[in-house]
């Protein structure tokens, strides 16, 4: 048997010049937009700040504000087995409504989200599987979800889209639009030095910088006595 392993460098991965400046100038734009709203939110907190020291300082609750503080004690004194009762699906749960929703079979969408079987496997089986963040963002994108129910689908799992992440910018990027081949994204990924989504060994293979196509060979070569 022969084994032939072919190592390629970040350059054999490179994306197209077009697709780079687009991105490029997408993350321009958006992560800026996302620190200057950081600073308005750290001005609004300190004005916020002064308010309530204000407000603290003066004696007795003005006659306007008493009932919207009722209405918070009798939300408080809700019973816990209440809240708990209004909890949405799970991500698992949610992931396979989505499936059945979208008319897709179980391997279609792993597959097509990188992930392997087993993962899968594990996800199927405990509806309080807790996923990473690129394998939640993997699935969104092999649901072909829009950035709506992309939010509202990684949200379940604790995550959210957030303009001070690059990853999510990108994965934004292509969600808009309605690009959903992940293994442009990965590349894309890949090119901004970001973690890629789906959890296939050729991924973490690229994650440490590197992508490993092996191929083998079996030829039966007879003997001559």
């Amino acid at each position: 048997m022969t084994v032939y392993l072919v190592v390629f460098d970040r350059r054999s991965f490179r994306i197209s010049s077009s697709l780079f400046e687009d991105v490029q100038s997408y993350l321009d734009e958006n992560y800026v937009d996302e620190r200057l709203a950081e600073e308005y939110r750290g001005d609004f907190r300190r004005r916020a700040r002064e308010a309530q020291i204000f407000t603290d300082s003066k004696s007795g609750i003005p006659e306007e504000d008493a009932a919207p503080l009722e209405h918070c004690e009798r939300a408080m004194s809700r019973s816990l087995s209440d809240l708990l009762d209004e909890i949405d699906d799970t991500f698992s749960e949610a992931l396979l409504r989505l499936i059945d929703a979208k008319g897709k079979t179980d391997p279609e969408v792993y597959k097509k989200a990188n992930i392997d079987r087993k993962l899968f496997s594990k996800i199927r089986n405990n509806p309080q599987y807790q996923p990473s963040k690129t394998t939640a963002l993997a699935f969104a994108i092999a649901l072909e979800l829009n950035l709506d129910e992309t939010r509202d689908f990684i949200g379940r799992a604790g995550f959210a889209i957030s303009h001070s992440s690059k990853l999510d910018i990108i994965v934004e990027y292509f969600i808009k639009r309605g690009e959903y081949d992940i293994f442009l994204i990965n590349d894309t990924l890949f090119s901004f030095n970001q973690p890629l989504l789906g959890c296939r060994p050729s991924s973490s293979l690229l994650q440490m910088g590197w992508k490993t196509l092996a191929t083998a060979t079996i030829s039966n070569r007879s003997k001559r006595w």
